[in-house]
């Protein structure tokens, strides 16, 4: 597996190694040794699988009491991923990261607690898989709008406004959202 830091060096893209033949292929998604050597020593709780059409937005989500670390993949489609670092005492605080992952690409992004995440489905349909560190806690969620203008994020639509849940049309600014301390 090759780990690399992004313009944000705590999200990580993991490139893993395919071994392939006229039968199919192989790789290893997750070895829990290596993966405390570049991104650091988590353990995860929970392993989540999602199913989303073309032009769906999922996010800016984060839990504010029990931070989500989440390691994402994508195993149909391609979709465009995003990290926003909301530590506050970070010198990247408010900066954010993004890939395209996908299932020719086979990569995989690091998004550690104290961010908040999103995908936009930019395939036909795209299955999305992510392993976190904390249960999820529905009263603890939040929400920043995709099109905050503070973070300018440079999303790859596809024409027009991406879909998004009543939840996320309806999330807060960045600088109305709390961050961590």
């Amino acid at each position: 597996m090759d780990y690399q830091p992004l313009n944000i060096p705590d999200v990580v893209l993991l490139t893993p190694k395919v071994f392939g033949d006229e039968r199919g292929f192989f790789l290893e998604t997750f070895r829990q040794s290596e993966f405390e050597e570049y991104c650091g020593n988590y353990t995860f709780v929970q392993d989540n699988h999602s199913k989303s059409a073309k032009g769906i937005l999922r996010g800016l989500h984060y839990q504010l009491n029990q931070p989500q670390g989440k390691l994402v993949r994508v195993t149909r489609g391609e979709v465009f991923d995003v990290a926003v670092d909301m530590r506050k005492k970070s010198p990247t605080y408010g900066q954010w990261v993004g890939a395209l992952l996908s299932e020719d690409n086979r990569q995989m992004l690091w998004v550690p607690p104290g961010f908040a995440h999103a995908f936009y489905v930019t395939s036909d349909e795209a299955e999305f898989q992510y392993k976190c560190t904390d249960y999820y806690a529905p009263g603890d969620e939040y929400s920043i709008r995709w099109a905050d203008p503070d973070l300018a994020i440079d999303w790859p639509l596809n024409g027009g406004a991406p879909q998004v849940s009543e939840k996320d049309a309806n999330g807060l600014l960045f600088k109305d959202a709390p961050g961590f301390e």
